[in-house]
């Protein structure tokens, strides 16, 4: 199928500012998977494809952050790794075998779901951290189920790792980025071999929106210092309401 050049527009740029979201205050599924859907992808392949496409520039964010990285008080870095990879071949497997149509029916309450988290997410933590806080056994099961999503449909993601991390009692954003976009591109990267061996991905698509990720990703974030992080989430929510909209409208 020939695709027209303006949709290879669209997906390299959807791509470049989802990958200075995610590396500044994380949402870039709210651009690139309404981008591969609109440019007529299918849902489900759109989602598989979305996957594979941050999955780099979730590891050339954590490369910019390589100085801020720490280990986890209580928590084995191995043991991290390893719930995630398992946590994101479930949520692979799972949606593989989702039909289409039950997908489709799915995606807006995902992004309503993933919208709400990010929008209110850092409001609520700080008062939860208030009432009680997880420790490493915790953390570790959280991890896993974060895995799981993150390889069903990841929106939202990072906030939700960022929010589990908190409650972990860090408070140093940067440490916090470093992992948070690391344990992602390792969700991702596990999610690709799945993917790429049921079929479900659209490569011509894929590629675009994965180089123009990778350079946002990098600019993002080394130049996340300099940016508002106030005025890059209300961006980023107004984004997200919007797609959820547009999506149920077409449901």
């Amino acid at each position: 199928m020939d695709i027209p050049f303006i949709s290879y527009a669209l997906l390299a740029a959807a791509g470049f500012i989802a990958g200075i979201m995610n590396s500044v205050a994380g949402g870039g599924t709210f651009v690139t998977f309404p981008a591969l859907v609109f440019t007529g992808v299918p849902s489900v392949v759109a989602n598989a494809s979305n996957a594979v496409a941050l999955f780099p520039a979730s590891f050339a964010s954590a490369w910019a952050y390589r100085k801020d990285f720490k280990n986890f008080e209580g928590v084995s870095f191995k043991a991290m790794v390893a719930v995630s990879l398992v946590g994101g071949v479930v949520g692979a497997l799972l949606l593989v075998y989702t039909p289409e149509q039950t997908f489709d029916s799915l995606v807006p309450w995902l992004l309503l779901a993933a919208t709400l988290i990010f929008s209110f997410g850092p409001m609520i933590v700080p008062r939860l951290r208030t009432w009680f806080s997880i420790g490493p056994g915790t953390l570790l099961t959280i991890q896993f189920v974060v895995g799981i999503y993150g390889g069903y449909f990841g929106g939202a993601m990072g906030i939700v790792m960022l929010a589990v991390y908190s409650l972990f009692g860090l408070t140093n954003l940067n440490m916090m980025n470093a992992t948070k976009t690391l344990m992602a591109g390792i969700i991702n990267a596990v999610c690709l071999i799945v993917f790429v061996g049921a079929g479900k991905i659209a490569w011509p698509q894929t590629l675009t929106v994965l180089i123009g990720a990778v350079l946002g990703g990098y600019f993002g974030a080394h130049y996340a210092r300099r940016m508002d992080p106030k005025h890059v989430r209300m961006g980023i929510i107004a984004i997200s309401v919007i797609v959820t909209t547009v999506f149920f409208v077409r449901s």
